[in-house]
């Protein structure tokens, strides 16, 4: 399986052209590819839009992404708070 930061370099042109699109270098966008490393959270709905929805936040985020973005969990499987 692709890491989502190298579908979203194939889809911008190349490392460079992704890190020009997030005004960040080459070297940062090669660092999120690392294991255990996450692009910052500014960068992913950006990542997102640039790339027509095929990079995902969560893909980009696969274990916070609905503490972040609560918003894009489905209707019905939010948890209810604790009151």
């Amino acid at each position: 399986m692709k890491h989502p930061i190298e579908k979203a370099a194939e889809i911008a042109g190349s490392e460079k052209a992704l890190a020009d699109w997030l005004g960040v270098t080459k070297a940062a966008v090669w660092q999120w590819k690392q294991e255990g490393r996450q692009p910052p959270i500014e960068h992913c709905p950006v990542i997102e839009k640039k790339t027509g929805g095929v990079v995902s936040r969560r893909e980009l985020r696969p274990n916070d992404w609905a503490q972040i973005w609560p918003e894009l969990v489905p209707l019905g499987q939010q948890e209810l708070p604790n009151v």
